[in-house]
């Protein structure tokens, strides 16, 4: 009898070329890579210096993301790219992939969006696979049982190259969440709980697996997000094995077998989770019920606090951050003032996302302080809200709807938060001018971003949803002890009228 394996066990065996050795690195194929504009050109460079071309060009697809405006063209159908370097960059990946024969989904495509929104959603992603990006949030595509990871610019040349990759062999993390997520709580809450709990470094060298009943329970999307932030944690991968879950979302996706050829795949797909008694390095188990929603206070992932609770005291590890922040250390979270909200990222830029946010926003109106930009992932996510309406809900509440891109989650194509400014962002970092040189930014999950924005500082989203499972203390949204940047008194949310609008479903 075989000994169980780990799912990422599994992944290693089925794809490693030549093990390693303490002189050499194991060899690894990799099945997908996907590129966009901003960490390609110099792998590009080094293969045309080299005189070499992509071994396998069809195992590569491109997507234009970091540096693309996210407003819309002007009545010549010119772009409004914040420098010509970015511009530069995006011409210089079209002439690279033409010149390589590598498919990009262009801006005229229809496919064009954030690269691990549209990898997923025209079923590019599949079960198995070893995918890697020049982006450290690959982990997203994880949720599907596949090993994918972020890689740097020269690894991204060598997989072009040789279709292959060096890895030192990670170890193996179980992350057992049981139990069931309280009601106005969402897989943005979910990990970032997690991640305040093990810390940023707790999965350093190591491939997470996300188990349990509080996993199972999740959709697609939801999973995605876990996955997207296990980098957040120091990992190296995140992994959620298949299930009927998994089948059931990639049936009929655009670049996944049809017919007999789907359900030929999907058993095949199936073996892709870890054996029962296979062991892990290490294991960590968390109770569902104990999640409230979750932001961070500080300037970095680990440094979270439920919206209910009040920030950490002042000591040796909180105060550069509460400074940063412009926090007092034991005040309530609640009441904090906001003055930019952005929903969209690859971690909540999906349609789930933006029906979560919806949820909050609807029949009401963004405070009169607050910027609030919501920006769809992909084409596909912005049609789809469109014919539900939500476009038309966003913009009747004084939002910005935008076109698809990375926009102010790495703020490199003009959206930006200003300096001191706070921002509540639906993103994955928020490190220190990461939405803008001296911006501050409090990572959320999509509903606490609508009830920010509406509140015109930091609220609890379940006093838009589900009023009885919030306390009065996170109701009361005047801060006590106001920000050390400004003071300003934020309303109440129960005090903010509201009036009719389109339901978007």
């Amino acid at each position: 009898m075989s000994t169980p394996r780990t799912l990422f066990e599994k992944l290693w065996d089925a794809h490693c070329v030549r093990e390693e050795s303490e002189r050499a690195p194991a060899i690894l194929y990799i099945d997908l890579h996907l590129l966009h504009e901003v960490t390609s050109p110099q792998a590009f460079t080094e293969l045309a210096a080299r005189g070499l071309k992509v071994r396998r060009p069809e195992r590569h697809k491109a997507t234009l993301d970091h540096s693309t405006p996210t407003t819309a063209a002007d009545a010549s159908g010119r772009l409004a790219y914040i420098t010509p370097q970015a511009e530069a960059q995006v011409e210089a990946l079209r002439a690279n992939c033409k010149a390589q024969g590598i498919e990009l989904f262009d801006w005229d495509s229809g496919k064009r969006g954030i690269v691990h929104v549209v990898g997923p959603e025209l079923g590019l992603t599949q079960p198995g696979m070893t995918i890697v990006c020049g982006d450290s949030h690959t982990a997203t595509h994880g949720a599907f049982g596949s090993l994918a990871f972020g890689i740097g610019s020269s690894e991204v040349g060598h997989v072009m190259a040789t279709q292959c990759l060096l890895q030192r062999k990670p170890k193996t993390l179980a992350i057992t969440v049981d139990g069931r997520l309280p009601a106005g709580c969402s897989a943005k809450d979910l990990i970032l709980h997690i991640i305040g709990r093990i810390g940023v470094a707790g999965g350093t060298g190591q491939v997470i697996e996300y188990r349990g009943t509080a996993i199972e329970a999740l959709s697609m999307e939801e999973r995605m997000t876990v996955c997207n932030m296990s980098i957040e944690a120091g990992a190296r991968a995140g992994l959620i094995a298949v299930d009927d879950t998994t089948v059931d979302w990639l049936r009929g996706r655009e670049r996944v077998p049809q017919g007999e050829g789907f359900d030929t795949a999907a058993r095949a797909w199936r073996q892709w989770r870890s054996d029962d008694g296979a062991r892990f390095d290490a294991e960590v188990r968390i109770d569902a019920g104990d999640v409230r929603p979750t932001l961070t206070w500080g300037t970095h992932p680990g440094q979270v606090v439920a919206v209910d609770a009040t920030l950490p005291k002042a000591a040796p590890e909180t105060v550069g951050a509460l400074s940063y922040m412009g926090f007092e250390g034991g005040a309530p979270l609640a009441g904090q003032p906001v003055d930019v909200v952005f929903v969209g990222s690859c971690t909540n830029g999906r349609l789930s996302d933006l029906r979560e946010m919806a949820a909050v926003l609807r029949g009401r109106r963004v405070h009169p302080r607050v910027r609030m930009l919501v920006v769809p992932g992909s084409d596909a996510v912005k049609r789809e809200a469109e014919a539900e309406g939500i476009d038309r809900l966003v913009r009747e509440a004084g939002a910005e709807w935008r076109e698809p891109g990375c926009s102010m989650c790495i703020a490199m194509n003009g959206d930006t938060v200003k300096p001191g400014q706070l921002a509540v962002s639906t993103s994955n970092r928020n490190f220190e001018g990461r939405q803008g040189k001296g911006a501050r930014t409090v990572l959320a999950s999509p509903a606490s971003a609508a009830a920010a924005a509406i509140a015109g500082c930091i609220a609890d989203p379940r006093a838009y949803v589900n009023p009885k499972a919030v306390t009065e203390e996170a109701t009361a949204c005047t801060p006590s002890a106001p920000s050390t940047r400004r003071s300003s008194r934020c309303p109440a949310p129960t005090s903010i009228p509201t009036r009719s609008s389109p339901r978007a479903s």
